[in-house]
């Protein structure tokens, strides 16, 4: 029988197995922050144990760093602490670290990617749930917790149960103003939050493969928000094509050698999944989200659904929104355009492309955060920056900002902000902040009216 694209990949990463039990999977990547790390650097000094391999091992500032200023010494105590200590972990273990003003610096999802550090067929971890980005290249990426960060220090292994395989198909063609962002949101809002919960799951159907690399990684960043472990998409000429030049990634001889195998990954056709849930492209319009998880969404121009269950009454009251209600109007003075999610060239274009020779509305605060040094100094170069300037948006310095509220970057209490973020949980952007998930182009459009609009109507 065929093998799965997970399936090739985890296998070829098995050290050693237990019958019927969990297996040891070798981790050819590991990817760390100032968040989840100094705990399990802690664990390894106390115990006398080195770290194994060092070399396969990438850091970077990213959650807690400001977005202003970042040339000055960081103001908030506890953050200069974690990226002190952030360096002096990685100097005394010979770890290559990108601290905060580095060119290559930026977010952890975004940085490595664009470095060509992911690649296709690899295994990737990081003490964050959103690793599931990098599987877009078709590898294997989830997110762990910290005694899990000490495991592959100590070893470059875990010890894993292997996932079930879950596909999600999407064929057909979009509409107009539909981006990958409302893709994964409309999958999430009819499949619900627990959907992939113990799977792996693979994207598949010609929308992910006409799909950019930027637009698979919204996709893949996201499946965790569906329960799943991971979320991948087989390798292809454009994969081959984002990774072909970049810093680290194989030249030369390594190069032909490493796209011979890359070519093999995809799923075989014979190949069976645990589950399958398949979707027409043309019933998906742009998403907008209503409560308080990822999976209460609805069409743009949709009405909240009337539901009697006691937390959808709670998630409903903390938003202070009424069951039928439509959000086209609803008045927003926050928009955040940034995060592991969207804070790519291609997400900061569409923003700009909507904006121009526009102006933002006056109530709205706008704040664009780039998601690393490379795309900062790319919508420089494309006078990006330019337009945003003469809209009123403020273009911020690279990091994880108002994605979550472990910065200065706080949405205030009962405020709503319309974010291109992954999570709308109670206080996710801040103490009683309220939150919209939508994709740039939406977030973009409601900074200049001040108020959610249906965007279908908006476009040429």
């Amino acid at each position: 029988m065929g093998k799965t694209l997970f399936d090739k990949v985890w296998d070829a990463h098995v050290v050693s197995s237990i019958e019927d039990g969990p297996q040891i999977l070798y981790i050819d990547k590991h990817l760390i922050h100032e968040v989840t790390s100094p705990q399990a650097f802690n664990e390894l000094k106390e115990r006398g144990i080195p770290i194994y391999r060092p070399n396969q091992i990438v850091a970077t500032a990213d959650h807690n760093t400001p977005t202003l200023n970042q040339d000055k010494p960081v103001k908030d105590e506890l953050s200069r602490k974690q990226l002190q200590q952030l360096s002096e972990n990685c100097k005394a273990n010979n770890i290559t670290l990108y601290e905060l003003g580095h060119k290559y610096n930026g977010i952890v999802h975004v940085m490595a990617p664009e470095l060509g550090i992911t690649q296709p067929g690899m295994t990737m971890v990081c003490g964050d749930s959103h690793t599931s980005t990098h599987g877009a290249f078709g590898a294997i990426a989830f997110g762990i917790g910290t005694s899990q960060v000490a495991q592959v220090f100590a070893s470059q292994c875990l010890l894993l149960t292997k996932p079930k395989s879950l596909r999600v198909s999407v064929n057909g063609k979009l509409k107009p103003g539909v981006l990958p962002k409302d893709v994964i949101l409309y999958i999430i809002s009819k499949l619900g939050t627990n959907a992939g919960t113990g799977y792996f799951c693979e994207y598949a159907g010609n929308v992910f493969e006409e799909m950019s690399m930027e637009g698979r990684m919204t996709v893949c960043n996201m499946s965790i928000e569906m329960g799943a472990r991971g979320g991948m998409i087989a390798p292809d000429e454009i994969t081959f094509k984002y990774v072909k030049g970049r810093e680290f990634a194989p030249k030369g001889d390594d190069l032909t050698k490493k796209l011979e195998y890359w070519k093999t990954l995809p799923t075989d056709k014979d190949a069976t999944f645990d589950k399958e849930y398949f979707f027409d492209a043309e019933d998906i319009e742009p998403m907008v989200t209503y409560g308080t998880n990822p999976g209460m969404g609805i069409k743009i121009n949709g009405n909240i659904p009337v539901e009697n269950n006691p937390s959808f009454k709670k998630s409903l009251k903390y938003m202070n929104f009424e069951a039928g209600e439509s959000l086209i109007d609803k008045p927003i003075n926050y928009v955040f355009i940034g995060s592991c999610t969207n804070s790519r060239i291609e997400d900061f274009r569409v923003a700009a492309n909507y904006v121009k020779g526009k102006r933002k509305a006056e109530n709205v605060t706008a704040w664009l955060v780039p998601g690393s040094k490379q795309v900062e100094a790319q919508i420089i170069k494309e006078g990006l920056k330019d337009i945003f300037d003469d809209a009123g948006f403020e273009l911020r310095q690279p990091g994880c900002s108002a994605c979550l509220a472990m910065n200065d970057d706080k949405i205030p209490q009962g405020e709503y902000c319309v974010s291109t973020s992954n999570r709308n949980f109670e206080g996710r952007q801040g103490q009683g902040s309220r939150t919209i998930l939508a994709s740039p182009l939406v977030a973009a459009a409601t900074a200049v009216e001040g108020r959610i609009i249906d965007i279908t109507k908006h476009l040429n």
